[in-house]
């Protein structure tokens, strides 16, 4: 099985930047939202730094200024989770889908702390509700994220199930189109899934992960000369 399981955090991009925040009297008549991503956005920086300390300080000033805000908890979720408190990160991430029942957002990312810890049934019961609510748009990577796990509890029919869900919603998907591909490999539907890496590869060139799932599924075809082949591309 193809090893390429990010799970998809959206509640953020982890942009480093020469973010500054002005707390003069000005910027205090600011929305108080703006102000908070401004702290967020500084404090994801020093994270991707190593500034820890930095980064925390940011993330609770973000909290003081919106802390009706859900991507100020949910920050603060991610910074516990990232320095391996995982105590700290478990009651955020509930503070913040106590707070935020609806939110999808909130919902997907907090199935994805439960399956890292592998809980993996409440992890599904939370990917099902972010994908459930209305004005929810990354749909893909909630049925991505809810296939990821169903791999690491060895459900790989309800794994398929999700990945091909995902894919509906966001046709050729990177992640969901490589889990698919090898699970097609293991499960000997050879031509679903050359045509469906093929399609990849026209798409986003050869990658390390599709060249994974080529040799294995060359090799079951028994092309020798076609795994030399992507071998070779490996290699390079």
């Amino acid at each position: 099985m193809v090893k390429w399981q990010t799970f998809a955090l959206i509640v953020m991009s982890l942009l480093v930047g020469c973010v500054t925040v002005d707390e003069s009297k000005n910027n205090v008549q600011k929305d108080p939202v703006a102000i908070a991503e401004s702290r967020i956005e500084l404090g994801l920086g020093y994270m991707k730094q190593g500034d820890y300390a930095r980064a925390k300080q940011n993330f609770e000033k973000a909290i003081e200024h919106a802390p009706k805000y859900y991507r100020t908890e949910l920050t603060l979720a991610y910074y516990y989770e990232t320095v391996g408190d995982v105590k700290a990160a478990q009651h955020a991430y509930e503070r913040a889908t106590n707070a935020y029942p609806n939110n999808g957002t909130v919902l997907n990312n907090y199935g994805t702390f439960l399956c890292k810890k592998g809980d993996y049934k409440k992890a599904k019961h939370y990917f099902n509700q972010a994908i459930e609510q209305p004005f929810y748009y990354q749909v893909s990577s909630s049925y991505e994220n809810a296939g990821l796990c169903a791999l690491k509890a060895n459900h790989l029919k309800k794994a398929e199930a999700y990945f091909v869900k995902a894919l509906d919603h966001q046709p050729l998907r990177p992640n969901a189109t490589i889990q698919l591909a090898a699970i097609e490999v293991k499960n000997h539907q050879l031509k679903e899934a050359r045509l469906r890496l093929l399609a990849f590869n026209q798409r986003y060139g050869y990658q390390k992960a599709s060249l994974r799932v080529l040799i294995d599924l060359e090799s079951k075809a028994g092309n020798r000369a076609m795994v030399k082949k992507y071998q070779s591309l490996l290699s390079q």
